[in-house]
């Protein structure tokens, strides 16, 4: 259970290589962490990472997470909670960004991307969720996107998942916040990490670490959204509500 001053003691990243959801974690890191689970489908890699988080006074786990696996999710969770019993804090940031150009075209590739950011997503929130309700406090960080706000036609298909992850997110938080659970949603531009790599950065675009300073500055206030950098909120305030002939011809690629 987190301490006095809001420290979690333990945390579980679903989608435990991600850059922003590791960064996430060490900027919650604090002398009340006592263990940390990192769920991924590469165990190697998060075991790499683990290695960077381990100390005398916190234990690193690497459990198996295929997110494009929703049987095994409630299984999964469950093992956890039977391990360690509180969970303070379950960041999910599992998730692939996706080659639009094949995503639009090719049905297998929009399938296992939307499964993966949709409906993997939702099933293992879910379960999470379901632990968290019965223990009575605890919270869920959901990393949505700017992508979601209002789909382009760049990447339609990534778009559409985060929009549709972003909505249940938001009511789903609204359901729970009656049991003790807080649920942030975070909605970043553009990351400068692996997941981007090779790709023209984007105005406004920002680092893991400043996703993370943002987003545990945002858990401990209480938020029920953050957007990383903050002039994102403005920026699709504006674009929102932008007439769709003109929308289609933003150079927003």
């Amino acid at each position: 259970m987190d301490n006095a001053l809001g420290q979690p003691q333990t945390i579980v990243l679903l989608g435990g290589t991600s850059d922003i959801g590791l960064a996430i974690v060490r900027e919650l890191l604090s002398p009340a962490t006592r263990a940390i689970v990192l769920a991924c489908r590469d165990t190697s890699k998060g075991e790499r990472a683990a290695g960077e988080l381990r100390s005398d006074s916190v234990v690193v786990e690497v459990v198996p997470f295929d997110a494009a696996d929703p049987s095994s999710h409630a299984a999964l969770v469950e093992g956890i909670g039977g391990r360690y019993g509180d969970i303070d804090v379950v960041i999910l940031a599992a998730g692939l960004l996706g080659n639009a150009d094949v995503t639009t075209v090719d049905v297998a590739a929009a399938t296992e991307l939307a499964t993966v950011n949709f409906t993997g997503s939702v099933s293992v929130t879910v379960a999470a969720a379901n632990l968290l309700r019965a223990q009575g406090h605890g919270a869920i960080v959901i990393l949505s996107s700017v992508a979601g706000e209002r789909v382009r036609a760049a990447n339609p298909v990534y778009g559409g998942t985060k929009a549709g992850l972003d909505g249940f997110a938001q009511g789903l938080g609204d359901l729970v916040a009656a049991d003790g659970v807080h649920v942030l949603v975070v909605r970043p531009g553009f990351v400068r990490s692996a997941m981007t790599a090779g790709l023209k950065p984007a105005p406004l675009s920002t680092t893991p670490e400043h996703v993370a300073r943002l987003t545990v500055k945002g858990l401990r206030a209480g938020r029920r959204t953050v957007w990383a950098p903050g002039a994102l909120r403005y920026v699709f305030s504006a674009l929102r509500h932008v007439p769709a002939p003109i929308w289609r011809r933003l150079p927003l690629g």
